[in-house]
């Protein structure tokens, strides 16, 4: 392979992490550990394409990071950092912004759904996420990104601004000893490890579980204690039947299917595993079965997250040590972009 294995990917310190993000990606992030060297982003510049009160965010940037390590990444073996403290990043962005075209943008499902019908009035960086998205990938010239369906077509676009640029630039990239057909900058693939589970609504199987759900007995954050987890898998809402003892009898069934995910996706093993289990139970008996796996997987990453955010000065070190590593990479990548570009550098900045 022309390009090192290497994967990046990012999470949004905007509001609460919950049971979703943990299951769909923090947990995957760690298994990651074992057959891949990885960099994980606390994409802080993300988080400003809407307003962000500046408090709050830099609680919120400690709260992921807490959230990374609690769960088992290492960030002596890997990079753990913010965003924001590699410029290059955004420098990269800028060059990505006139590489992508704006018919490329205007096709971003995500940006539809965010802006709604206020088009006009969100900012120019929600629009332009996903140059910056590309830009966050690139910069480490990463081969492999773990994504969700929703940012699938991000990833899509990625893929299309690096083909642009290493036609565009194919000369300069030659001139600077790379191949012709193999460019400066990867094609970055999905990485799966079989599909991430997708979970849903504690109190709306139909809807995904959600940090700006009003209900907070919607959802169970990583901040939740042991009592909060317990009672909110007891209020969740289901039906009167019993469990089936086949997966497909929760068709049409969105809240014991959603039950059954969680369980499967906590304990490690298949729905089917589970029904075969519990089968013909009654959620009064599946329940606590339930909240006694949860705790037992969760509570512990409460816990020490509560230690860590007690020790924000230890946060804090933990990412300027990931933000030097990282930018020692970005670094020399933007030198290389800089110098194919047609820029005149007066000086090397690293």
């Amino acid at each position: 392979m022309p390009f090192k294995p290497l994967v990046f990917s990012g999470v949004q310190p905007t509001g609460n992490l919950h049971l979703g993000n943990y299951l769909g990606a923090i947990k995957r992030f760690v298994e990651m550990q074992a057959t891949h060297d990885c960099i994980y982003c606390v994409v802080d510049e993300h988080a400003i394409t809407v307003w962000q009160d500046p408090f709050e965010l830099r609680r919120q940037i400690r709260e992921v990071t807490a959230a990374f390590l609690a769960a088992g990444i290492d960030p002596k073996t890997h990079i753990v950092f913010n965003q924001s403290q590699v410029p290059e990043h955004a420098e990269l962005a800028w060059v990505f912004n006139c590489v992508a075209r704006m018919g490329w943008l205007n096709r971003m499902t995500q940006f539809k759904e965010k802006a709604g019908k206020d088009r006009e009035n969100v900012s120019v960086g929600l629009f332009a996420y996903p140059s910056l998205m590309a830009a966050d990938i690139l910069v480490y010239r990463a081969t492999h990104v773990p994504v969700g369906e929703d940012q699938k077509q991000h990833l899509e676009l990625a893929r299309d601004i690096a083909t642009k640029f290493n036609n565009d630039f194919s000369a300069s990239i030659v001139a600077q000893g790379h191949s012709a057909e193999e460019g400066y900058f990867p094609l970055p693939e999905p990485l799966t490890q079989g599909p991430a589970p997708r979970v849903m609504s504690l109190r709306d199987g139909t809807k995904k579980m959600s940090k700006s759900d009003p209900s907070d007995y919607s959802r169970i954050n990583l901040t939740d204690d042991r009592d909060a987890i317990a009672q909110k898998i007891r209020k969740a809402r289901t039906d009167p039947e019993p469990l089936p003892s086949e997966v497909e009898g929760l068709k049409e069934r969105p809240d014991a299917d959603n039950l059954v995910t969680i369980y499967a996706a906590l304990a490690g093993t298949t729905k089917e595993a589970v029904l075969r289990d519990h089968g013909g139970s009654q959620f009064s008996a599946f329940k606590p079965a339930l909240a006694d796996l949860a705790v037992s997987v969760l509570s512990p990453i409460n816990d020490r997250m509560k230690a860590l955010m007690a020790e924000p000065d230890h946060i804090d070190a933990v990412l300027a040590d990931g933000s030097e590593r990282a930018g020692a990479i970005a670094g020399k990548v933007m030198d290389d972009v800089r110098d194919i570009i047609g820029f005149i550098q007066s000086r090397k900045r690293r």
